[in-house]
């Protein structure tokens, strides 16, 4: 069931996957819109099968990095409690960076709310106006962010795909709905700007992460853990802070039926494994 690829067919397959993924980006707002599925079915079952990816194979998979950064560093290193902290740092920065970015977006965007809503032209100044109250500086710096994520993604994805194919299927389809998700939390940011540069500069982030890897392909175990380390950061904030919506927006029927069944399939895809 896992299955093992060669190099090239990782990598012909991680373009594959890459190419699918940037469609998503491209046809997010198509997709929240089906109209014989509310966006809060979507949504909530989205958000249970993030969520079963993040405990039982993303926080392992860090764990497991810790595992072989200490193997790859012991006779360079002592073996210290601090040194086995390392690749839980870097998830914490990553998660921590993110967090900041979505606060300095929130305020910003506070903050630009009420300039636009003050006065008799308000209402204008909060509508077509906002375009440019939203602050250019913040905009680039927080669609940057998820560029830089999005790279990672499929910088890792060839790899993924020759450790295991199920697993690395499996990760992209929880990758591919948490997209759907995320643009929607950043055209609400941004309602002017993003729709006109934000989805096909997200999705020509993935293909330059596919393509950073077919040039210069990670080979370092403490750099593979690293990066995981930092894009799994990330990823636990932006799951929780856009797959777990508030009661109005969100179904708990459908966000177990989601967790239970990429839990399922994750406990299928490692019981055939092993």
């Amino acid at each position: 069931m896992q299955g093992e690829l060669t190099a090239t067919g990782a990598l012909i397959g991680a373009l594959v996957l890459s190419l699918l993924l940037a469609a998503l980006h491209v046809a997010a707002p198509r997709l929240r819109g089906l109209p014989l599925v509310p966006e809060r079915v979507t949504g909530s079952f989205a958000g249970g099968l993030a969520v079963a990816y993040v405990f039982l194979h993303l926080l392992p998979e860090i764990a497991e990095g810790n595992e072989a950064i200490g193997e790859a560093l012991s006779d360079v290193l002592e073996p210290t409690p601090l040194l086995d902290l390392g690749v839980f740092l870097v998830a914490l920065a990553g998660f921590a960076a993110f967090y900041g970015l979505d606060r300095l977006a929130r305020s910003r965007a506070v903050a630009a709310g009420s300039t636009g809503g003050a006065g008799a032209g308000g209402r204008q100044a909060g509508g077509e106006g906002a375009g440019g109250a939203e602050p250019a500086g913040v905009y680039w710096l927080h669609l940057g962010s998820f560029m830089v994520y999005n790279a990672l993604i499929t910088y890792t994805m060839a790899l993924r795909l020759q450790t295991g194919v199920a697993f690395a299927l499996l990760f992209a389809v929880a990758m591919g709905l948490h997209f759907v998700l995320t643009d929607r939390s950043l055209e609400e940011h941004y309602p002017h700007r993003f729709p006109r540069s934000g989805r096909l500069l997200l999705a020509a982030a993935l293909l330059l992460g596919w393509g950073a890897d077919a040039l210069f392909a990670p080979t370092s175990t403490v750099v593979v853990a690293l990066l995981t380390a930092l894009l799994g950061g990330s990823i636990l904030l932006n799951v929780f802070k856009e797959e777990l919506p508030a009661s109005g927006r969100s179904s708990f029927g459908w966000f177990l039926a989601g967790l239970t069944l990429y839990a399922g399939l994750l406990t299928l895809v490692t019981a055939l494994g092993e």
